[in-house]
């Protein structure tokens, strides 16, 4: 491919940043040498983003004459001067993010360095009144505007959940929210914050924030469980491209023999077996009661390990997943959510069970870890590629 010097640059900036994002602090020299960009040309970029106040210097007082470098090593340096190095600013909040779920929304200011875990400023939900849901979740937000202040965003980064278009900043369907497919989410926060707006499919959120807290995980397949069930795949440190705005729908995979009815209109699909209300509903049933509550199926299972119902919704999210990899060509799977609060033997019983149908298993590892939800970095990692260095390409 050829590149014309607007498209170079745009390039040679999103690599910058990333490499930042890695190594969390790093002098002008260090991030010209790791990118192999010549020195005046890492520090044009790096005078541009300062500019910008996307970065900040910082500086690193000497260590008896020596200084650390961020790749581990010592540099030397003059005894008692203090070097000046760059990091990702994180002194300010510079995108907003918010996170619309099926009960609850959050918000935060972000910085462009965010830390492991998400931490959010503000929360709530809009209850069940006869209003217009989208009437009550303007007015909601713009309550939380009001608290935060008057932030100089960038951008708001939305998170949600359903089909999204995100070229066209639409949601097309939402099982849980049907609301959401009506309204114009991105017109309603552009009149609270005169920003740029972008929505994002949650699962793919979830999937760039563990890339950033795993920067050498580069390909895999996540899938998080919750009120519902959706994947995202990363191939080479991106999200997948498709030629639809759909993808990872992994919980909408047809079970044979399960008659409940699904959200999305159809029945049968795995998410009703495994999303929190489908555990609680299956848990309730298994020792007839009416209702039982997460804390006492955590205990349940603490207590007498896996139930034959829960190995059998197990089994049915095993067989998903391990089709998906096949398909997908990809060994590593990552899981998020409700499953991961539940005792480990859980998570590691589904581990087995994906081993068992992925086809890769036969001839080398296949690899199902359990982490933790990051997505408010993954919120950054896509507002640092849309939003602060967009593709220019055509």
């Amino acid at each position: 491919m050829i590149y014309i010097p607007s498209r170079m640059g745009q390039l040679n900036r999103r690599a910058l940043l990333r490499q930042l994002q890695k190594l969390g602090v790093a002098s002008r020299a260090e991030l010209a040498k790791s990118l192999g960009m010549s020195q005046p040309t890492a520090g044009k970029i790096v005078d541009e983003l300062l500019a910008l106040d996307v970065l900040e210097e910082v500086e690193v007082p000497p260590l008896n004459g020596k200084e650390h470098s961020s790749n581990g090593g010592m540099d030397n340096v003059q005894r008692g001067r203090p070097g000046r190095q760059l990091r990702l600013n994180q002194s300010s909040a510079k995108l907003l993010g918010i996170q619309l779920g099926v009960n609850e929304t959050a918000i935060a200011g972000l910085s462009l360095a965010v830390a492991d875990e998400d931490e959010w400023h503000f929360t709530f939900n809009i209850g069940s009144a006869d209003a217009s849901p989208a009437k009550i979740w303007e007015q909601k937000l713009r309550g939380a505007a009001k608290k935060l202040g008057g932030e100089d965003f960038l951008g708001v980064l939305l998170s949600v959940p359903g089909v999204v278009d995100e070229a066209s900043n639409r949601i097309l369907f939402s099982p849980n929210i049907h609301w959401t497919e009506k309204a114009d989410l991105a017109a309603i926060v552009r009149r609270v914050w005169d920003v740029p707006v972008l929505l994002v499919q949650e699962e793919r959120v979830l999937a760039l924030g563990h890339h950033v807290a795993h920067p050498d995980c580069e390909d895999f397949l996540l899938v998080d469980f919750g009120e519902g069930v959706g994947g995202a795949i990363i191939v080479q440190g991106k999200p997948l491209a498709n030629p639809l705005p759909i993808s990872g729908e992994i919980g909408h995979t047809p079970v044979p023999g399960n008659r409940r009815k699904c959200g999305c209109g159809a029945v049968g699909c795995m998410e009703t077996l495994v999303s929190l209300r489908g555990l609680l509903e299956s848990f309730s049933a298994s020792n007839s009661r009416q209702e039982n509550s997460w804390a006492e199926l955590r205990e349940s299972i603490s207590k007498n390990g896996i139930p034959p119902w829960l190995a059998q919704a197990l089994a049915a999210a095993a067989a998903a997943i391990a089709g998906a990899l096949n398909v997908l060509g990809q060994r590593r799977v990552v899981i998020t959510g409700s499953l991961t609060e539940l005792p480990p033997a859980v998570v590691e019983h589904l581990s087995r069970a994906i081993q068992s149908g992925a086809m890769w298993a036969r001839f080398g590892d296949v690899e199902c870890v359990a982490a933790p939800r990051r997505r408010t970095a993954g919120l950054v990692a896509m507002g640092i590629d849309r939003l602060i260095v967009p593709d220019s390409s055509p």
